[in-house]
């Protein structure tokens, strides 16, 4: 009843079922290492967020660069604020999702060495040539508490770093390019202001981490072992209806046979 299972075609149905069984719980790991690594993510930042502010210089030097493991740390510097260098970082968005830019101000420290300070979003509707109305930073010495970045770089940030922007405009926060600029040593990385936070005038507080969610990759790795489970099923399924087709027809077959046109009498003889 079932040797058109070794037919060409039910081979090749079959070895496409089987290979469908593996992909598929591969699949669902690979689903749930995303999800392993996104909580590992939320409780690395969890720690970072809520340590106890350590003083910058502790987790970064001049020229030098951030640890991921110290990415989101909160720190604190004294100096004073410089905004006769600061520049625009473009096309960044707040939590409302507008377009404008983020207000990026070097930091004198006591030593000489500058921080860069991202102060936060400011909206952007003239155009795009031409600087927006910027707040002022605090002055005079000023005690900052913000969250440690490291550098931009395309390839992490999927930003794109355009040339010949006007003056006092970038793409990508940088200290290694704001010390060619400055002339000055810059610590590596930069920091979102935390506080002061700034004034109803103020620029937009840049949005901190989001730590909480966990995304659906857990339930994408269980539907994929779902659909493997349910690959076998659906190979019987379809074998049954094949025979049962095959049964049918040949029913008919046999039925259309026996009911066919009798045989003639044969002729007497003689009369």
């Amino acid at each position: 009843m079932y040797r058109f299972l070794l037919s060409r075609q039910w081979v090749i149905v079959t070895l496409v079922f089987l290979l469908l069984i593996p992909t598929m719980i591969e699949l669902g790991f690979w689903q749930l290492h995303r999800h392993e690594h996104r909580v590992a993510q939320n409780a690395r930042i969890e720690r970072a967020v809520k340590a106890d502010p350590v003083p910058v210089g502790d987790l970064t030097s001049p020229g030098g660069s951030v640890d991921e493991g110290d990415r989101w740390r909160q720190v604190t510097a004294e100096g004073t604020f410089d905004p006769e260098h600061e520049v625009v970082v473009r096309r960044r968005t707040n939590a409302d999702d507008k377009v404008g830019v983020h207000v990026l101000t070097p930091f004198k420290l006591g030593d000489g060495t500058v921080l860069l300070v991202n102060r936060g979003w400011v909206p952007s509707d003239g155009p795009q040539t031409s600087l927006p109305e910027i707040p002022a930073p605090p002055s005079g010495k000023t005690t900052v508490t913000g969250r440690l970045m490291p550098d931009e770089t395309t390839a992490t940030s999927g930003i794109k770093d355009l040339k010949g922007l006007p003056d006092r405009q970038i793409m990508l926060i940088n200290s290694g390019r704001q010390a060619d600029a400055l002339g000055e040593p810059v610590l590596g990385g930069y920091v979102e202001l935390v506080s002061p936070a700034p004034g109803a005038d103020g620029p937009e507080a840049v949005r901190g981490p989001d730590y909480g969610g966990i995304g659906p990759h857990m339930a994408y790795a269980v539907q994929w072992w779902l659909f493997a489970a349910a690959v076998p099923v659906g190979w019987v399924i379809l074998v049954r209806r094949d025979a049962r087709d095959r049964r049918e027809a040949a029913a008919e077959q046999a039925g259309s046979g026996e009911g066919g046109t009798p045989d003639p009498e044969p002729a007497t003889v003689g009369g």
